[in-house]
């Protein structure tokens, strides 16, 4: 995938794209969700792992497409990935992050300059609000994008496949839908296997081991009326779950809904 400068020439002067804009806002102190911002321009997730574990984690989201398919990497020790975003810093251009120490959220840092170490490698997993775009185009309206919350997230009893010190259970995204619009909903999806693809389960929350719908495990409860059903979506919330499963010693994620603006666009990864 091909990214362009994130200024662009307009009228003799030089316009910075809405991506831009939304990390220099990361690097300003913006700490909210990220749904909805920089329209047209793909978000991430994150997991930055020490270079011991780098091979596993990559291992481990090669194993597991659905939930983490990764569309970038950083070199080791560089907080940079030229191919998401020439003015991209991956320690400061998220609204805010998650410092794991031990499987445990020790800290939620606006930046990781202080924690940035030589060995570290940073990897971006696609996110379910690239195909929100797709979905809203259509005319299916997204309920937490709407209230302006972070899309519901839960764990679920679906295994991931095990590499080296990574398994542990896949995380979902939810989003409401009338039955007729879910069917919709699952062709446009399917459209985009770099940030997740078609749904993993549909209705029937209990059956993938969630009890209670209105408390999600990350993210905010959105309500799902009486002529709707849940859909899920694999999220790339998962290396979280498994991170603190593996009780890894360190490790940095986003916090969940804040997401890494990138300057690829949603149009890019979408595939006939």
């Amino acid at each position: 995938m091909n990214v362009g400068l994130s200024r662009k020439e307009h009228g003799g002067q030089r316009e910075i794209l809405p991506s831009l804009q939304a990390r220099l806002d990361c690097r300003a102190g913006m700490a909210t969700t990220t749904a909805g911002v920089a329209g047209g321009f793909v978000q991430g997730n994150l997991a930055i792992l020490p270079e011991k574990l780098a091979s596993a984690f990559h291992r481990f989201c090669q194993l597991n497409p659905k939930p983490c398919p990764i569309i970038g990497m950083s070199d080791v020790g560089d907080p940079r990935i030229p191919a998401l975003g020439l003015d991209l810093d991956i320690r400061t251009d998220l609204p805010r992050y998650r410092v794991w120490r031990d499987g445990e959220v020790a800290e939620e840092p606006t930046d990781i300059m202080a924690h940035w170490r030589g060995d570290l490698v940073a990897f971006v997993i696609g996110c379910s609000y690239s195909f929100e775009e797709a979905l809203m185009t259509d005319g299916l309206p997204i309920r937490h994008v709407e209230r302006k919350l972070r899309v519901p997230m839960y764990r679920t009893n679906i295994a991931c496949q095990r590499a080296g010190p990574f398994a542990g259970p896949m995380v979902v995204s939810m989003r409401p839908f009338r039955p007729a619009d879910a069917i919709r909903a699952v062709l446009i999806t399917s459209r985009f296997p770099a940030v997740h693809g078609a749904p993993v389960h549909l209705g029937h929350p209990h059956s993938i081991g969630i009890a209670d719908i209105g408390k999600p495990d990350y993210g905010d409860p959105v309500p799902v009326e009486a002529d709707e059903i849940p859909v899920f979506w694999a999220c790339g919330v998962t290396p979280q779950a498994v991170i603190s499963a593996a009780k890894l010693p360190f490790a940095v994620t986003h916090a969940p809904g804040m997401m890494l603006v990138t300057d690829l666009q949603n149009k890019q990864l979408a595939v006939l």
